[in-house]
């Protein structure tokens, strides 16, 4: 996980290409958030799922650092102060507590947009065949969209006015957390070629990850360490967002997240996915994780 962190954000720092005429102030909001660190789990599924059916690192490399703009841009944007009005992100002061709301915006406008241009260099750069880049393209707009991520902090939002069931409550982590953690696994299969047997494997590990890693924060907002997830907890009362452990306790959604990430494990042990082990880890580890 370090190797390849330090490798996305190595990648990262010099993403916008030096003969662009960008705004200075622009490219430090972008580069601000950008380079925040965190824990580069979707970029890490990338390149774990795609080095899992045989595909090449230096391949998934620009399409690790997509996913890692737009959910960066998605943080920009959830921080703001129409949305969940935070003042800390990784440790430091949220971007629009820094640049100003109307530059947040922007650098998360240009955090999105940049990400399709880092696809498209995954065939350009690293010869992944142009019906897979498409592929990409395709999966990253409906999956962060208005049906994927979007939608999901849209029910997110609306969920504040009060969340009457789980199924509603499922559908808000399905889509605003889980969708881009399913296309990070799906993206690391369509660079190594993978088929449709093996594409529905990764989706399946990625859904059910997705889910147990929401409840898993879900859990950390209400008993983690301030210090380590580099953000106030408890934010989830204070803004009166239903979550698991509202619904059926600490220890009950401690047990669904063991139950989902055994759920995502036994997706890829069916024989399809040939080189599975690092995945099966990072299910292991995202179990354990504590920030």
């Amino acid at each position: 996980m370090k190797e390849i962190a330090e490798a996305v954000s190595t990648r990262l720092s010099s993403s916008l290409p030096a003969v662009w005429n960008v705004p200075e102030t622009l490219s430090q909001a972008m580069d601000y958030s950008l380079m925040a660190g965190g824990k580069r789990l979707r970029p890490l599924l990338v390149v774990a799922a795609a080095e899992a059916l045989g595909g090449s690192r230096d391949a998934a490399m620009p399409v690790a650092c997509a996913v890692e703009m737009v959910h960066t841009y998605s943080l920009i944007h959830d921080d703001l102060p129409a949305l969940d009005n935070d003042d800390f992100r990784r440790g430091k002061p949220t971007n629009h507590k820094v640049f100003g709301e109307a530059m947040a915006i922007l650098a998360g406008d240009g955090l999105l947009t940049h990400a399709f241009y880092s696809v498209v260099q995954a065939s350009r750069q690293q010869g992944v065949s142009a019906e897979s880049a498409l592929a990409i393209v395709e999966e990253l707009s409906r999956f962060a969209g208005p049906g994927g991520m979007v939608g999901g902090q849209v029910a997110d939002m609306q969920g504040e006015q009060g969340v009457t069931d789980l199924d509603q409550l499922r559908y808000i982590h399905e889509h605003k957390t889980g969708d881009l953690i399913v296309f990070s696994v799906r993206a690391g299969g369509h660079i190594a070629s993978g088929n449709a047997e093996q594409l529905e494997a990764l989706e399946r590990y990625g859904r059910a990850l997705g889910h147990a890693f929401q409840i898993q924060d879900d859990i950390l907002d209400l008993i983690g360490d301030e210090s380590k997830l580099g953000k106030k907890t408890q934010s989830d009362v204070i803004q009166q967002k239903v979550t698991y452990p509202y619904f059926i306790g600490i220890e009950a959604s401690r047990a669904e997240v063991e139950r989902l990430t055994s759920e995502a494990k036994q997706a890829l042990q069916n024989g399809a996915i040939p080189n599975p082990q690092r995945l099966l880890e990072i299910a292991d580890l995202l179990l354990r994780r504590d920030h």
